[in-house]
């Protein structure tokens, strides 16, 4: 995918070469007529420049990490006068009620571009194909779709890199000796999972840890099964594990939770996804031991400023990174602050 911006002047120029048989007055009638269509198809092409109203369509609502993606979208519609619909189905299994949304705001001509975080981009690809108007991929890619103008989110698979190679390092200092990884996973396909999975495996193994690929749990990304899988990995290792990763921020605490109380498992590095409010919390009361950290009110944020960009007609960059860092208890009362400010 490269920069794109809507220019069809195409149209003029084939009709200048049609007119260039016509007698001097003829020609240059029909050179005025051309030069005044390749502006009206230009302009059109480039947009008016005022944006009025942009569809959001993110994965849920149903999650905290989805709450700071609402209020920053909607943050920077008040801010520049324009109307954000934010929605999202009731959870991110839920694949036939975010098609509906996103079929249905597909038909409303009022929209100028489209925010979509895709449970299934292979889906989304289909639906968008053809689409006139700007859509952003937010959180998640939508591969080779020209209709994608852009990508918004976090570099998921190096952000997870980065945690895995922190849990190594705070594995090491737990004491542990044989620093084995396993991670509770969310929707097993789904690319942001797989992306994380990825990064998690790189980060520990290249840290000197050993990631258990084979012992992966996956949860569908909800804590209550995320719960039924700690379980499942205590039975099978009683001794302990020095690391357990999920996809997730609910994921890792409900994990840590389960474990609680359990010796073998009191100096787990239990790392968490997002650095939410809920995993802040944690990680000050002892629980969570860390969290990958996604930006996710500036993510929506500049989803939109980059939505309304390309309606404009202006060119914006492919991959647009919203950033991650890692939350221990060193930082987590920072960035719980600031979370407290985004919902306030």
């Amino acid at each position: 995918m490269q920069k794109r911006r809507w220019i069809a002047a195409a149209l003029a120029g084939t009709m200048a070469l049609t007119m260039t048989a016509c007698s001097g007055a003829d020609s240059a009638t029909a050179q005025d007529d051309s030069a005044q269509a390749s502006a009206d198809s230009t302009a059109a092409a480039e947009g008016s420049g005022e944006v009025k109203r942009v569809s959001v369509i993110l994965k849920t609502l149903a999650a905290e990490y989805w709450q700071y993606c609402k209020a920053g979208a909607e943050a920077y519609g008040e801010e520049h006068g324009i109307t954000v619909d934010v929605k999202g189905p009731s959870s991110e299994t839920a694949f036939e009620e975010q098609m509906s949304m996103i079929e249905t705001d597909l038909s409303t001509e009022e929209y100028d571009a489209y925010i979509i975080a895709p449970l299934q981009p292979d889906t989304v690809k289909n639906l968008v194909q053809g689409e006139n108007r700007p859509v952003i991929a937010l959180d998640s890619d939508i591969p080779d779709t020209p209709e994608v103008v852009s990508f918004v989110g976090t570099g998921n698979e190096a952000a997870a890199k980065l945690g895995g190679e922190a849990a190594v390092e705070a594995a090491k200092a737990a004491g542990w000796t044989e620093i084995k990884a396993i991670e509770i996973c969310g929707v097993q396909g789904e690319p942001t999972n797989e992306a994380r999975k990825a990064g998690y495996m790189s980060g520990i193994e290249e840290s000197g840890g050993d990631f258990l690929e084979e012992e992966t749990q996956y949860a569908d990304a909800t804590a209550d099964r995320a719960v039924n899988c700690m379980e499942a990995i205590m039975q099978k290792f009683p001794e302990g594990i020095a690391i357990i990763c999920a996809n997730n921020d609910d994921m890792a605490m409900a994990a840590a939770r389960t474990a609680a109380g359990n010796a073998a498992y009191e100096n787990t590095i239990f790392l968490g996804f997002n650095g939410d409010k809920s995993a802040c919390e944690s990680i000050l009361n002892g629980e969570l031991t860390m969290s990958v950290a996604q930006n996710a009110y500036d993510m929506a944020y500049k989803a939109v400023e980059t939505a309304c960009q390309a309606a404009a007609g202006e060119t914006v960059e492919e991959f647009v990174d919203s950033g991650a860092e890692i939350v221990t208890t060193d930082n987590a009362q920072e960035r719980l602050d600031t979370l407290n400010g985004y919902l306030a």
